[in-house]
């Protein structure tokens, strides 16, 4: 990536750094700074206040900043949550910027792409097909469809739309065993009557992993709703439960 393209002028103030937001990507994607130590919010307002300020600004330039800015966000993430899968840095930052400007010039052609198809639809908008049929004074010059059709033909026809369907079989299927629904309804029950509890708790008696994995979407699902509060002590530790969703 050229020194002109990548540079967008703006510079940020943190206490980890001070100088060009290039510069800025360049260490943290070389990891010779903790991407934890950048609050990425400030850096997304201040790049903001950069936008409004300046006299004209590349959309370029934009979408660079927003591609580096989306990688950040990744590492961060990776960091900050546990996870029992080690996160591949190296899949997300490559060895330098380019990686990210690379993304954002995908997505850019996917852009022109989508306006391309939106121009034609609306262009194409403009055309309308003949409904009617021919005019009735034509009439006798059109074949007769049904001259060759036979009492037997429309027979076979009639045997054929009548004829019922054939069943698909689904015996190969895994059938659903376990829906959200039903594991909202035990995790409030459960919680409405203790009012607290581990989520051990709050499995142990599920038969299947997969009915693990649904108690615990209906557990994020009742945390986004602000039914639950959920407290962890440590990475890994038990996961505990309060129930705030009134009696």
């Amino acid at each position: 990536m050229s020194e002109e393209r990548a540079d967008t002028g703006f510079a940020v103030e943190l206490p980890v750094f001070t100088g060009p937001f290039r510069v800025l990507a360049d260490l943290l994607l070389e990891q010779k700074i903790d991407v934890c130590d950048v609050p990425i919010a400030v850096v997304t307002e201040g790049f903001l206040r950069h936008a409004r300020d300046a006299d004209r600004w590349s959309l370029e330039e934009a979408t660079w900043f927003l591609a580096v800015c989306a990688i950040l966000l990744e590492l961060k993430v990776g960091r900050l949550m546990p996870r029992h899968e080690a996160i591949d840095e190296e899949d997300l930052i490559g060895v330098s910027p380019d990686l990210a400007y690379a993304r954002s010039m995908e997505l850019a052609a996917f852009r022109r792409v989508t306006a391309w198809i939106a121009e034609r639809l609306e262009r194409e908008a403009l055309h309308v097909p003949r409904l009617a049929g021919p005019p009735q004074e034509f009439a006798h010059l059109y074949p007769d469809v049904l001259e060759k059709v036979t009492a037997q033909d429309l027979a076979r026809i009639a045997a054929s739309v009548l004829r019922p369907p054939p069943v698909l079989d689904l015996s190969h299927v895994t059938p659903i065993r376990y829906t959200m629904a039903e594991a909202l309804r035990a995790v409030r029950a459960h919680l409405e009557r203790r009012r607290a509890a581990r989520f051990r708790e709050l499995v142990a008696d599920c038969e299947e992993r997969i009915q693990v994995v649904v108690r615990f979407l209906a557990l994020l699902e009742l945390y986004r709703e602000g039914a639950v509060e959920l407290r962890q002590a440590e990475t890994f530790g038990e996961v505990e439960v309060l129930w705030e969703g009134g009696a």
